[in-house]
């Protein structure tokens, strides 16, 4: 019938009433064959609408796996001072750091602690700017750190990992007992975590930024159960949802890091009540 689309459901109204006659009874469907009522509820079931476009199944879109992120390596550092006191290491490190100098301390040998900043491309001009500080009275004698004396060193790109990862965590262990402090704008703010594990990677050749929200974001993430020494972990201990600590993990779910103010690094399970309650996630960098 013109002006009707035309469709299996007005094709069953069709059949079941008299298509020709007007005003005629319509046709019970008791009166039709049972198999022909079947098969016409069946095929009205299997297609749905009238004449409803096939529409193809869009194809699999090929996903790369995230590529590894990694550390660039330390180029040359300046080092300076013979510290008995952790505090004084720590009062020097706060003055370099209001330059933004990226400064930290670590236990040299002896019980003397050693200041350690900078990351410069060249040794002239690491040596400029140890020189300007001398100049301000900032720092007395120093001593260039040259890119070759990292543990990382070895062939250009290429390098042991597994020996790394341990030589991270023995760097780690040294700071045990010491009351860490990065200092920042004041070396009375205390511990602070991400300034120990830059420390750490530092030490060691690699560029490890400051922030624990940036040591977060330029890692490869891992999960738990693919953790391995060396590898970050992080936490919300804030309890506001971001990321407000970090600790540098050793094996058998254990971790160093720097806890809080009046406490000196320690270590800690990542399975105890408090740490995975709060655990946020890890990254790798090797």
């Amino acid at each position: 019938m013109e002006g009707r689309p035309y469709c299996l459901w007005y094709k069953f109204w069709e059949d079941c009433f008299h298509p020709t006659v007007a005003y005629q009874k319509p046709m019970l469907l008791s009166t039709l064959p049972r198999t022909y009522i079947f098969i016409r509820l069946f095929v009205l079931f299997l297609i749905v609408g009238c004449s409803r476009p096939h529409m193809p199944t869009p194809p699999e879109v090929y996903q790369p796996p995230a590529p590894e992120k990694r550390l660039s390596r330390m180029g040359y550092a300046i080092q300076v001072g013979a510290f008995s006191q952790a505090g004084n290491a720590a009062k020097l490190a706060s003055s370099l750091n209001k330059d933004s100098l990226d400064a930290y301390y670590f236990l040299y040998n002896q019980g003397l602690y050693k200041v350690r900043f900078g990351n410069f491309p060249t040794r002239e001009l690491a040596a400029r700017e140890a020189e300007m500080l001398k100049a301000l009275s900032v720092i007395d004698n120093y001593y260039i750190v040259l890119p070759e004396e990292y543990a990382i060193t070895g062939i250009p790109g290429a390098y042991d990992e597994l020996d790394l990862r341990k030589n991270i965590v023995k760097t780690a262990e040294s700071f045990m007992g010491v009351p860490y402090q990065w200092g920042g704008a004041s070396a009375e703010k205390g511990f602070d975590c991400s300034g120990l594990a830059m420390a750490i990677y530092r030490l060691n050749g690699l560029t490890l930024p400051r922030t624990s929200v940036a040591q977060y974001n330029s890692g490869s993430a891992i999960q738990r159960e693919q953790l391995s020494e060396g590898d970050l972990i992080f936490f919300d201990t804030s309890g506001e949802g971001g990321i407000s600590h970090v600790g540098i993990y050793i094996g058998n779910g254990r971790f160093i890091h720097a806890p809080s103010t009046g406490k000196t690094v320690q270590t800690s399970f990542l399975s105890s009540p408090y740490y995975k309650e709060c655990y946020i996630g890890a990254r790798a960098y090797l």
